[in-house]
């Protein structure tokens, strides 16, 4: 597969899932802040495969639905049993009227309305859906999606859809989706590693795709929540590893962190990283991509693409030589914390 290695993340089913270290993201082909061609999707989507890409993400409320539409034609090219396929739960798309439509961050979108649904009911519904947007009989992985207090506005709000995750029966029906076969591994997409701590509390999880929360520049992560993870093999499969911009362009004017203009503190912390980059001629982007990939729980990391060369730099970003001086000489000056993992120690499967 090119080069590209494997992790395997583990399941409560009998069979375990392997990932290519590097997945496809799809919320980009949703039309994220700007419209997609549909020759750019499928080119996108073809070029990760021709690269050795084998696991594929997506969602409802990634354009609702179109993401998962323009997957379909694709997974249909490919073979559905070559690759790992995820999408998520929690958000129905209902028919509506033009000025009902809520495409949140996409444009050009079906007239469709979102409606939040974490119940049993809720559950199977949005993964029927999906299945017949994706066209496919199964997906390998099934994604509580966005129950964090940044998706639903409060910590109070994200409480609430927790309880009704169990409360409701949402929970029981991706355990017996999980228990029939229909499904290999179950968990949740968030922007938060806090909610994920607390879905671990409360029930058996096999992994979680996480939105940035652990990076070049927030490792809070390993105080508590990635020491459970290893302790119960949960995997991780990481997006964001820019935090939304400043560790892919740098501490340029309007750097963005978090969606949001970078503070002074994160653009000096993030120049700082920049000098030793320079010192030892590595882009910055290179560098936080590969340092996710140190962690053991994290299997895949999953930027997303627009068009065919996206997808070829982020692979380019991936194979750029780093030499394990960079690291030590990252730790030696405090900029990642001493207890991080680093790529340097990880041990991997080629593909």
């Amino acid at each position: 597969m090119n080069g590209l290695r494997t992790h395997l993340l583990n399941s409560r089913t009998p069979e375990k899932i392997t990932l290519t270290e590097m997945g496809f993201g799809g919320a980009p082909l949703g039309n994220l802040y700007r419209k997609v061609s549909e020759a750019d999707a499928q080119a996108a989507l073809q070029a990760a495969y021709d690269h050795g890409i084998r696991y594929f993400d997506t969602a409802p409320q990634y354009g609702l639905g179109r993401s998962e539409e323009r997957f379909a034609p694709a997974i249909k090219r490919f073979g559905r049993n070559t690759i790992r396929l995820s999408t998520k739960i929690g958000r129905l798309l209902l028919d509506c009227e033009p000025e009902e439509v809520t495409p949140e961050a996409f444009v050009d979108v079906p007239q469709k309305r979102i409606v939040f649904d974490y119940s049993y009911d809720g559950v199977m519904r949005s993964y029927e859906a999906s299945k017949a947007r994706l066209q496919v009989e199964n997906a390998d992985i099934l994604f509580v999606h966005d129950v964090c207090a940044f998706s639903q506005g409060s910590r109070e709000a994200s409480d609430a859809r927790v309880r009704e995750l169990f409360d409701l029966g949402g929970y029981r029906a991706l355990s017996e989706l999980r228990e029939a076969g229909e499904i290999g591994a179950i968990g949740a997409g968030v922007n938060e590693w806090q909610v994920c701590e607390k879905l671990l509390g409360l029930a058996d999880f096999d992994c979680f795709l996480l939105a940035g929360r652990y990076t070049l520049l927030e490792q809070e992560a390993l105080e508590s929540f990635l020491p459970l993870c290893e302790a119960r093999d949960v995997g991780i499969i990481l997006g964001g590893p820019y935090n939304s911009g400043i560790l892919a362009t740098g501490a340029v004017p309007g750097a963005k962190y978090n969606y949001e203009d970078a503070p002074p503190d994160i653009l000096e912390r993030v120049r700082r990283i920049e000098k030793i980059c320079a010192a030892h001629s590595i882009p910055l982007i290179a560098a936080a991509l590969q340092f996710v990939l140190g962690h053991p729980c994290v299997k895949t990391v999953i930027p997303g693409a627009v068009d065919a060369a996206q997808v070829e730099a982020n692979l380019a970003v991936l194979k750029t030589p780093i030499p394990d001086g960079f690291w030590s000489d990252l730790k030696s000056s405090g900029l990642v914390r001493p207890d991080a993992p680093m790529p340097e120690d990880r041990t991997c499967s080629a593909a």
